[in-house]
Parts: C-alpha cells; structure tokens; sequence
C-alpha cells in the first residue's frame, strides 16, 4: 500500500471459495489494511511498522 512517501508491505491471507467472491479478505485482515492506511496518512510510521514492514519512497529521476 502506497500512501505519501511511504509504501507498506502487509501481510494478508487471501480467502479462496466456490461462491464466485474469490479471492476475498477475512474482516480482520481488512480492518489491519485501514489501519495501516490511516496510520500512514498521519504519519505514525511507529504504528505501522507494528503491523507491516514500511519503505521510504525516493525519487530517482526528474
């Protein structure tokens, strides 16, 4: 997940099933997404890297 000069590498467990919704996340996992995404927008890097490995984004060209 990209927000700002950050991207977040979260770990989710993607949910497989014969109903035709698959691949789908448990709420759980959802939840931990937008928690993620709110952290990062207010820049709570300590917050986020409790629940994902965090990247700070360098631009290299112009």
């Amino acid at each position: 997940m990209r927000e700002g000069g950050y991207v977040a590498e979260v770990e989710v467990r993607l949910i497989s099933d014969d109903l035709g919704w698959s691949p789908c996340l448990s709420l759980d996992d959802a939840n931990k997404l937008d928690d993620v995404r709110e952290a990062l927008r207010s820049g709570d890097i300590e917050s986020v890297s409790n629940l994902a490995k965090v990247y700070s984004l360098t631009p290299v060209g112009g």
